[in-house]
């Protein structure tokens, strides 16, 4: 996992930055209830989001485990944002309206990231809203190469932020499923080349179940391809609105 306050300074310029950001808040907005009045983003990393999530009656606060994370977006947000663990989130019970959490699941193993749902589930109020992303790797996989995104569904166990399982989880919770929505992950195309030396590192889990002949035969298949230097398309990510019975 990465060094969150080490690459806070860095985090927006290398994922997409402004451009996704806005792509991001505009899904989330879709997904708002209208009457939503406080709106708690976990996890909130530089708050390039939860900024833009800011009305006119509406009160917007960020969360964040990173120190480093947690200080860029209190330069964006003063004194809209606190530091806090996602699985123990530092506000009353039925507190929020709506909880956003973007690409945050993800990156926890299952037992965490039930935590963290059930955690949300404490700090909305009944009828409120808990807007998440789903399957995100599976999305950058689907936006890459097709044999590429076959070997890695052949080996990677079920994500923590799988569809099927954020819904049983959620429902175990008092969490049901009421709307989706998707946008780009603007800038996150990769490269036949980038994705080869992702292939060769140790950066990618999946790999480590794989026959090493078959990760092999993936690397020689894609620096065969065409526009080695040239990124994919953009991965479409999944929204998820969630509300509390």
């Amino acid at each position: 996992m990465l060094d969150y306050d080490r690459e806070a300074a860095s985090y927006d310029a290398t994922r997409g930055g402004e451009a996704r950001a806005g792509a991001a808040a505009e899904a989330i907005e879709r997904l708002l209830p209208p009457g939503a009045r406080v709106v708690v983003d976990v996890a909130c990393g530089t708050g390039i989001v939860t900024t833009r999530l800011r009305r006119a009656g509406r009160l917007v606060a960020g969360v964040d485990r990173a120190a480093g994370m947690a200080a860029v977006a209190a330069s964006r947000l003063p004194g809209g944002v606190v530091r806090g663990d996602a699985a123990r989130l530092p506000f009353a019970g039925g507190s929020a309206d709506a909880l956003t959490m973007i690409w945050l699941l993800h990156l926890l193993d299952h037992d965490t990231s039930a935590a963290v749902l059930a955690g949300a589930a404490r700090v909305l109020r009944p009828g409120g809203t808990l807007i998440t992303t789903v399957d995100k790797t599976d999305a950058v996989y689907r936006a890459g190469d097709e044999r590429l995104s076959r070997a890695r569904d052949a080996h990677a166990p079920q994500a923590s932020d799988a569809l099927d399982r954020v819904l049983d989880v959620g429902a175990g919770c008092g969490l049901a499923m009421a709307g989706r929505t998707t946008f780009a992950g603007v800038g996150q195309g990769r490269s036949p080349r980038a994705w080869g030396d992702l292939l060769g590192g140790t950066g990618l889990g999946w790999t480590r179940h794989a026959d090493p002949a078959v990760v092999a035969g993936l690397r020689e298949h894609l620096a065969g391809l065409p526009g080695q230097d040239v990124p994919g398309p953009d991965p479409v990510y999944t929204l998820l609105a969630l509300v509390k019975a």
